[in-house]
């Protein structure tokens, strides 16, 4: 008569004095679910894509090429930007002289403002980002090889590119700053739609 085993599937894999013969199944399956993670964060459209898109309809309907705003809960700290054909291009530091971007401000010469961001702030504060649709920061571009989204702070450069090993980076790090450059910018995209819609 054939003998018939008793064990429950959970201990099947007790064979030989004790001894667990573990199959990979598990960690295989960990590894698949982090790769699809990875994508999944890559794939997804960023924070910044609504507001990149809102601040494109709003300039082209009031036939405006530049805008400029004050950072919201900061007196020193100011926003500006130039759009043109399918890209954006957006500034946002601290400057030493707020009364006088403040001026321009109330003055709306928000193409000066943009200006005295790029080439009067501190440093140390700026933030630049040129936009490629626009719509908003992505992790990489829609092609291979195609032109990428990129975010300066200070005089340090990231483009989105998708090519962190490059930048001597691993992915999960490259995908932090992504979403740190995204939600920033889509910060200071969203102060720039409020003083619009201002007036």
């Amino acid at each position: 008569m054939p003998s018939v085993s008793l064990l429950a599937p959970a201990a099947q894999g007790v064979v030989n004095g004790g001894m667990h013969c573990h199959r990979p199944d598990s960690w295989l399956s960990g590894i698949a679910l982090c790769a699809v993670f990875a994508t999944a964060a890559v794939a997804q459209e960023p924070k910044s894509a609504a507001p990149a898109r809102e601040l494109s309809q709003l300039l082209s309907a009031k036939k405006l090429e530049s805008i400029a705003a004050r950072m919201p809960d900061s007196r020193e700290e100011f926003v500006g930007a130039l759009a043109f054909p399918g890209q954006l291009m957006v500034v946002w530091a601290k400057t030493t002289a707020p009364a006088v971007v403040n001026e321009k401000l109330i003055r709306k010469d928000y193409r000066e403002v943009y200006i005295d961001l790029n080439s009067a702030s501190i440093v140390e504060s700026r933030h630049f980002v040129t936009d490629l649709g626009p719509d908003g920061i992505k992790a990489r571009p829609d092609q291979k090889q195609g032109p990428a989204d990129s975010h300066d702070v200070a005089t340090k450069t990231m483009r989105f590119d998708g090519s962190w090993r490059e930048d001597k980076m691993s992915e999960a790090d490259y995908l932090k700053a992504h979403a740190e450059a995204d939600a920033a910018y889509a910060r200071a995209l969203q102060a720039l739609i409020d003083e619009l819609k201002k007036g």
